[in-house]
């Protein structure tokens, strides 16, 4: 729903001329999809304990398109919440979400403490909390679709939103609610992983990102840039060059052809394999 300089939703000119922004091979396997959506996050509280949907459960109880998997490029250090620690019964986590049991609900997550250069990857159904000051990159499905546990303490009604308006004892359902271990816990998240492809093996079926420390290639498609600390720069096919002012996002779309980053940057591009 992002407004380019004209005034247009982005939505609206992918719509009108998708090949120019998605390219032939895209359209092919995903329509007019761009499968991708990227958001900058500040945390300014920790955020609620919640999980998403995957697309089966989304697909046959919401008629929506996509479940929500989501990867995380932390910027600020600081403490996730991912998966559960222990297992436990539907009839149980409905419990703890009825009562609100807010502490109860976290303690039975995984503490994840992240660093600047971390990434974690958020497969759906899996319970998990952004903590109070992280700043990330979040690279997504392209849905809006959340479970929420918690609501007390935030500005949230969870008793009307937080279910998908399908109720709490089939939204629930969609959580996951077998324990992971430690070492599956840490299959998720990389540390500091060196420039190239940041994260786990296991997210490239919903999206890819990109780390640029100092100058990389990318064929032509749809993709999104974030510069970060530090000033980058985009040269296109044509040889067009723009600087990248550190905090800004850039859509480069499929019809400017190949391109490189130079610089401190991340990239955003749709699944592979196509």
């Amino acid at each position: 729903m992002t407004r380019l300089g004209d005034g247009t939703l982005l939505a609206e000119a992918i719509a009108s001329d998708p090949k120019s922004w998605l390219g032939s091979d895209h359209i092919a396997r995903f329509g007019i999809d761009t499968m991708l959506l990227v958001k900058l996050l500040d945390a300014g509280q920790r955020l609620p304990v919640h999980a998403h949907p995957d697309a089966s459960f989304a697909a046959r109880h919401i008629a929506a398109t996509h479940g929500k998997a989501e990867a995380w490029y932390i910027l600020t250090p600081g403490v996730v919440h991912l998966g559960l620690n222990q297992s436990v019964t539907l009839e149980q986590l409905g419990a703890l979400v009825a009562q609100q049991d807010t502490a109860a609900l976290i303690a039975l997550t995984h503490r994840v403490p992240v660093e600047p250069g971390d990434t974690v990857f958020v497969p759906p159904g899996v319970l998990h909390a952004i903590g109070e000051g992280i700043l990330l990159v979040e690279v997504q499905e392209p849905e809006d679709l959340s479970i929420l546990l918690e609501w007390k303490g935030f500005d949230l009604d969870g008793e009307h939103d937080g279910h998908l308006g399908l109720g709490f004892e089939l939204a629930l359902k969609a959580v996951e609610i077998h324990a992971r271990s430690r070492d599956e816990i840490d299959s998720l998240v990389r540390r500091a992983p060196p420039p190239g492809s940041v994260l786990s093996a296991e997210s490239e079926a919903f999206f890819r990102l990109d780390r640029v420390h100092s100058r990389a290639d990318f064929p032509a498609g749809f993709s999104i840039i974030i510069a970060l600390d530090t000033a980058a720069n985009l040269t296109l096919a044509s040889g067009a060059e723009m600087p990248l002012h550190p905090g800004s996002t850039t859509l480069v779309p499929h019809v400017s052809g190949s391109f490189r980053v130079g610089g401190d940057a991340l990239v955003a591009r749709p699944p592979g394999g196509i």
